[in-house]
């Protein structure tokens, strides 16, 4: 059982139910959508360290609401109708999903600071422990994840 002190009280984390959290939102592309899916990422997040006692320490908060800026914007930019994000996570990990319309799967470009744009991919894929993109019957599916565990042990041999 998770449990966290608090002002004397111990209370149970929602952990318990077994169930990761989830949050999902479908974006039409109008303008302010980005900003909308942030708000969210950052309600989501700041749910699943409340509620799951999840370790965002360090950069790991920023470095999600980065990713969900950037696959929420490709989506926006290179599809033909309205996005999805979703959100799902425990203590362990946080997996962000975005479906869009286009079938085109992501590119990575080479490295090349000179080149303006089509750093997105790049970006994600540096952030997250694992990206995978793939087609789905109304579009595809890109999805970054994080392993929250795996974060937490590198960051105390580093410190």
């Amino acid at each position: 059982m998770n449990e966290q002190t608090i002002g004397g009280r111990t209370f149970a984390s929602l952990a318990d139910s077994g169930q990761p959290l989830r949050r999902a939102a479908e974006y039409s592309g109008e303008p302010g959508c980005i900003a909308e899916a942030r708000a969210l990422a950052v309600r989501f997040l700041q749910q699943l360290e409340a509620e799951w006692f999840a370790d965002l320490g360090g950069r790991t908060g920023d470095d999600l609401l980065l990713v969900v800026s950037e696959l929420v914007t490709n989506a926006e930019r290179h599809s033909h109708g309205p996005y999805l994000l979703e959100l799902e996570g425990t203590a362990r990990q946080v997996i962000v999903t975005v479906y869009d319309s286009s079938t085109a799967l992501p590119r990575r470009f080479p490295r090349d600071p000179a080149r303006l744009g089509g750093h997105g991919i790049e970006i994600v894929h540096a952030l997250s422990d694992r990206l995978t993109a793939e087609r789905v019957p109304v579009g595809k599916r890109v999805q970054a994840v994080f392993d929250l565990e795996r974060r937490k042990a590198t960051a105390g041999t580093t410190a």
